[in-house]
């Protein structure tokens, strides 16, 4: 049994934390400062954003890989392989208008999706690092499912959650495991510092975290949603090459209650350098209002932090595409 499960429930472990985002208070305390400061008067993002330009969808060359901002946590990654189709992997795929168990309630969407669900082109393979809502979409990976042939990869515990958008073929890995796919591709599932619920009743039941894609000549990182600890550092010392790390960098506000969840953009800078990735690409801002920072607040100190720093980490905007391994941006 691996250390970071108990038999019944997984835990963030301690060796990775660091020692001021270990939760110390009482849960049913800390539960009871998130629910105080959720139903508080808390700032407003504006509800008439202009929406991003249309973009086209880039084809990659044989050796390119594109990767196309859709939004939150979305990306549609495509690799260019010789005389077959680009295989290509979608990332926590959300294009409902709420993440929420609710039609009607919970945050709302602000940015379109980059490319709407209809105009997906064939997808091979899905990636779902946990089962909260903004990540693990049942109306979305039901459309998705229509593709009785689509693989998806998960963590333990998310089976019984993504069995009812109706996918077929669903694989369990815990951290540290890997499967290799019959076109050369390897997926590996890395770690997180995060948590995990779809109810009041099924905290942490499932497992979190992040994904390794790996081909003979590329090495693509998913961190999924995380925290800032050191388990940056041991993902590094598994994988010191990586071509693209895709890190989130928005929901953190306020850090007293979010520290132990998710990356504010200084922090994601510092695991960027950690993992020593020759590329960063930004997600988990700018689509869903989950949090108290300003809408463009994310992007605005993930530049600011990346000043002077020769690897580029970049926002795209919904819809735009990173192409690699041309070191270009196309839209």
């Amino acid at each position: 049994m691996p250390l970071h499960f108990d038999g019944n429930h997984y835990t963030n472990p301690q060796e990775w934390t660091l020692s001021n985002t270990v939760a110390k208070k009482n849960p049913f305390r800390k539960a009871y400062n998130i629910l105080k400061w959720q139903l508080k008067n808390r700032p407003r993002w504006p509800s008439d954003l202009p929406i991003p330009p249309q973009h086209d969808l880039p084809t990659p060359l044989a050796g390119e890989y594109t990767a196309t901002f859709i939004g939150h946590s979305t990306v549609l990654l495509q690799f260019g392989q010789r005389n077959a189709p680009p295989f290509r992997i979608i990332t926590d795929p959300i294009f409902s208008e709420r993440c929420s168990p609710f039609r009607h309630f919970g945050p709302k969407r602000v940015i379109p999706p980059g490319i709407a669900l209809e105009k997906l082109p064939p997808i091979d393979l899905i990636l779902v690092s946990h089962c909260h809502y903004d990540h693990m979409d049942l109306p979305s990976l039901r459309v998705l499912a229509k593709n009785k042939d689509i693989l998806c990869i998960s963590l333990p515990g998310n089976r019984k959650h993504l069995a009812k958008a109706g996918l077929s073929r669903i694989i369990e890995l815990d951290w540290w495991e890997n499967i290799a796919l019959e076109n050369g591709f390897s997926i590996s599932a890395t770690p997180a510092l995060h948590n995990s619920a779809r109810t009041p009743f099924d905290t942490n039941k499932a497992l979190w975290g992040g994904f390794m894609i790996q081909t003979e000549k590329k090495c693509v990182f998913f961190a999924g949603d995380t925290a800032w600890g050191y388990h940056f550092d041991a993902i590094h010392q598994k994988w010191p090459r990586q071509d693209l790390a895709i890190l989130p960098i928005g929901a953190y506000s306020p850090r007293s209650l979010l520290r132990s969840q998710h990356m504010n953009p200084e922090e994601a800078v510092m695991a960027f350098k950690t993992l020593n990735a020759e590329h960063g690409l930004a997600i988990h801002f700018g689509t869903f209002q989950l949090t108290d920072e300003p809408i463009l607040e994310p992007v605005a100190r993930l530049n600011l932090a990346m000043r002077g720093n020769p690897k580029p980490f970049i926002a795209l905007e919904s819809g735009e595409t990173l192409t690699l391994s041309r070191h270009s941006v196309t839209g």
